[in-house]
């Protein structure tokens, strides 16, 4: 559901789908839970603390035929423990790739 309420330059969308995640230097794959992106962020949930700064590679590939998958490159801009072992990052997006 969108929210025109947000004052915020891009609207966020609820988006609740799988994600996996990668720092560009490494090939292992990590598992993260997606909360909502925008036009200039994601946000979304990982057993694995990431620390602000970091620059990482999404894959993102929602649960329904009207959203494409898409890779992006983002940076971490906060991260917080929202319960134990389980971390909310908020990214800004750097760069898209095509899937």
């Amino acid at each position: 559901m969108l929210d025109h309420s947000e004052s915020r330059q891009f609207i966020r969308m609820d988006v609740s789908c799988e994600l996996t995640y990668k720092f560009p230097d490494s090939d292992q794959l990590f598992i993260g839970q997606c909360l909502n992106l925008s036009g200039s962020g994601v946000l979304f949930t990982s057993e694995n603390l990431v620390k602000t700064g970091v620059a990482l590679e999404l894959t993102i590939a929602p649960n329904n035929s009207l959203t494409p998958p898409m890779k992006a490159y983002v940076e971490v801009i906060r991260t917080k423990e929202v319960q134990p072992g389980l971390y909310e990052i908020a990214s800004e997006i750097k760069g898209i790739k095509e899937v």
